[in-house]
């Protein structure tokens, strides 16, 4: 056998050995590769931070003390409404966080606090269809990382349907099953209440003294006063605003786990930045709330109007707000992660909203149950039980503080 004859016989085998050695990994009889991992979508979150001691305020509404405490009073009294039977404390009040303990909430023509309040009979007022947000920390509403927060377009509600903390105060004054009732129309209403304070000579005084002027009592002021004084419901000195000022005591190794956690399987790319918030608008498919009789279009979409989609709520101060969600439909923190992980499946809880319409950054969370335990222990240390809790004795308009809560 010539020199030629034996090289082409070796490389000819050397091909042979090279062409089995590549078929094997990619599928030319032998084991399939591995698939590749699903990656998680990654978006660029604002970071987390502690909540400032400073508190944002808008240039035309200083904060003083003479606004806080007649801001004070107007929320707990029910003259605000148009029946005299609801005030805002009635759906946020001190002892449940400035939230209640109800999925949705019951406002005029009711009797109770939280879950004990039920309507009287007769009755024709619809309950409120989303579940009442608590009023701490709204003063940080928006808030993005270390960038001030724009308290003139500062998002409210669940739909966002208005920007700033002067004008959520005057909504629920206007919604007919909030406070208004049916005995006025929607366009009168904050000029009945306005009538009413102008009438009553101690509120002609506190409005005086909080604002000045030959008409302090005014529909803009009225908004102003109750917005000062939930600028003074903060709790920004949690376990967990400890630990980010420095504290490494301050949470432990257990609820530190729990933070890298609530990284690592996603639940940071909605609930991010200082108030755990991205203050976006997504579609989960959360059950409806039965005792509502149309289903909730959340924010509405100027083409198809039935977006089902809602703000990202706080997850500061979680341990005062149940039940969760825009609806109220789950009764603890456990199921509010059973259901994330129901999404990551596929599952469908809501027969109006496909997965198609799924958020895909909701899509990967995927959890055990210690992952589960872990990161519920890391949200509890978002708690602070330090906040004004204080409920005046009376008010001006010598109506039952806080309506008909007893």
């Amino acid at each position: 056998m010539g020199e030629n004859t034996a090289s082409k016989i070796g490389l000819t085998l050397l091909g042979l050995f090279l062409t089995a050695f590549v078929c094997i990994p990619i599928g030319c009889g032998g084991p399939k590769a591995k698939e590749p991992e699903t990656v998680k979508p990654i978006v660029d979150v604002p970071p987390f931070a502690a909540l400032p001691q400073e508190v944002p305020t808008p240039e035309d509404n200083p904060s003083s003390e003479d606004k806080e405490i007649l801001g004070k009073l107007l929320f707990y009294d029910p003259i605000l409404s148009g029946d005299k039977d609801v005030s805002c404390a009635t759906c946020h009040h001190p002892d449940m966080g400035y939230a209640e303990f109800l999925d949705i909430s019951i406002g005029p023509n009711a009797q109770g606090l939280g879950s004990r309040r039920k309507f009287m009979e007769p009755n024709s007022i619809p309950f409120v269809k989303r579940n009442a947000q608590t009023i701490l920390n709204t003063a940080f509403n928006g808030m993005h990382g270390p960038q001030a927060v724009q308290v003139k377009n500062a998002p409210m509600f669940w739909d966002d349907r208005v920007q700033s903390l002067e004008k959520q105060a005057l909504e629920p004054i206007k919604a007919l099953e909030e406070m208004r009732g049916t005995h006025y129309n929607e366009e009168e209403i904050l000029q009945v209440v306005v009538g009413r304070l102008q009438g009553i000579p101690e509120y002609q005084e506190l409005f005086k003294k909080a604002f000045g002027g030959d008409n302090p009592v005014s529909v803009s002021n009225l908004g102003k006063a109750i917005a000062a004084f939930e600028r003074t419901l903060v709790t920004n000195n949690s376990r967990f605003d400890q630990y980010m000022n420095g504290d490494q005591s301050a949470i432990s190794l257990f609820e530190k786990d729990g933070f890298e956690q609530f990284k690592k399987v996603g639940c940071a790319n909605c609930h991010n930045g200082p108030m755990f918030s991205d203050y976006k608008f997504h579609v989960l498919g959360v059950p409806e709330n039965k005792k509502l009789p149309l289903p909730d279009l959340g924010r509405a979409d100027k083409q198809t109007m039935d977006s089902f989609a809602f703000r990202t709520p706080s997850l500061r101060n979680l341990r005062f707000t149940a039940p969760y969600m825009h609806n109220g439909s789950f009764m603890d923190l456990r199921r509010v992660l059973e259901f994330y992980e129901d999404i990551a499946h596929g599952k469908v809880r809501n027969k109006n909203v496909p997965k198609t319409k799924f958020d895909p950054l909701v899509a990967e969370l995927k959890l055990s149950v210690k992952e589960m335990s872990q990161i519920i222990s890391f949200l509890n240390t978002l708690n602070d039980p330090d906040f004004d809790k204080s409920i005046p004795d009376a008010v001006p308009s010598g109506l039952s503080v806080g309506g008909n809560i007893q």
